[in-house]
């Protein structure tokens, strides 16, 4: 092929592929930090191999689970901090198969940025790589693309996608919730993932918090209060699924307490909650004045203080929650399930 000087390169179109490379190298020691036994591949093959110890599991099923983080990513640009956002990925996928009793086993990311930084790109995967310690699962794999003139100058998207197993006769999904039995919640750390384009538009848009402003109530400045990663249970719920009779898991994202409980309630079943049972953390609450918000709309859209709902007998209530307080969990008896058409009803306070 003929050379001539007005040749156009791959990196003249806005896409470096050493760039790429480097992004790799410096992610490696990351990714390989969250590997198990069971990895049988290293970075930078076309798959990523995992050998799924048949001995342990009498009837093993896969469960898979996948998830973004949302508008929370357009607080990681406004602040420049990159490093947690990577964790929400991760508990989004977790937390969902951790739901059907499944322990996770391996996960993948997916990766899309306008320019490709790569110490922007290694700072993601570290928070990734966190989020796969913190949940016993390996990271095997994944994409970093870069795609000039799709995203803006630093913006990016992250998704990601897990992989659990759990035991045929193990799985939980709710077909033994009775009325009588109770419901426990699991405190979240705070917004988690979901509710972050209305989050936005009354803390910023509306109020005009910056990101680095010190809100008193916070005890922390508004940018890290709503980078504050999403709460992976597993590490404290795994151990309680063969010690107690869990009959049922919802972890509350979008939708909140009212459109995720319903999910796991079998029919002629319904839940009532009572949300003085808990302290709502001041976030919710500030967004709630600060709006204003309606009450019913803030219990719609956001977690309101609670990550996940288990649902267990009422006599062993309280040994679960003396485990999962053990555990670091805040942990509270919440509500009842009782009879009805697979609704709750929330006893509300205001916010």
């Amino acid at each position: 092929m003929e050379e001539n000087q007005n040749t156009i390169t791959y990196a003249d179109t806005g896409v470096d592929i050493d760039a790429g490379n480097q992004a790799v190298a410096l992610m490696k020691k990351s990714v390989q930090s969250t590997f198990r036994p069971e990895v049988l591949t290293g970075i930078g093959g076309f798959g990523g191999l995992f050998a799924l110890d048949t001995a342990k599991y009498s009837q093993p099923v896969l469960v898979s689970g996948t998830d973004g983080v949302g508008t929370k990513l357009k607080v990681a640009f406004l602040t420049g901090k990159h490093d947690t956002i990577g964790i929400d990925a991760v508990a989004m996928c977790v937390n969902d198969i951790l739901t059907l009793g499944a322990q996770p086993l391996f996960f993948l990311d997916y990766l899309a940025v306008g320019k490709l930084k790569p110490e922007q790109v290694a700072d993601i995967v570290s928070g990734v790589a966190e989020g796969c310690r913190q949940a016993g699962c390996a990271l095997i794999g994944g994409e970093t693309a870069e795609m000039p003139d799709f995203y803006g100058a630093g913006e990016y998207d992250i998704a990601g996608f897990a992989v659990g197993v759990v035991d045929k006769h193990k799985i939980i999904d709710g077909s033994t919730i009775v009325p009588g039995d109770v419901l426990v919640g699991l405190a979240s750390s705070g917004l988690h993932s979901n509710g972050y384009s209305l989050a936005r538009r009354v803390l910023l848009d509306k109020a005009g918090y910056r990101m680095d402003q010190v809100y008193p109530l916070f005890n922390r400045t508004v940018g890290e209060e709503m980078l504050c990663p999403t709460r992976i249970y597993v590490s404290s719920l795994l151990p309680l699924l063969d010690k107690f009779n869990i009959k049922g898991i919802a972890h509350i994202t979008g939708g909140g307490l009212v459109e995720n409980v319903p999910r796991i309630l079998p029919k002629g079943t319904a839940a009532q909650i009572n949300t003085d049972a808990w302290d709502v953390p001041e976030v919710f609450k500030v967004i709630a004045q600060e709006g204003p918000v309606e009450t019913d709309e803030m219990y719609r859209v956001f977690n309101m203080g609670i990550g996940m709902v288990l649902v267990v007998p009422i006599a062993q209530v309280g040994d679960v929650l003396d485990e999962l307080n053990s555990r670091g969990e805040d942990a509270r008896l919440i509500g009842r399930v009782v009879k009805g058409d697979r609704k709750v009803q929330l006893v509300m306070q205001k916010c």
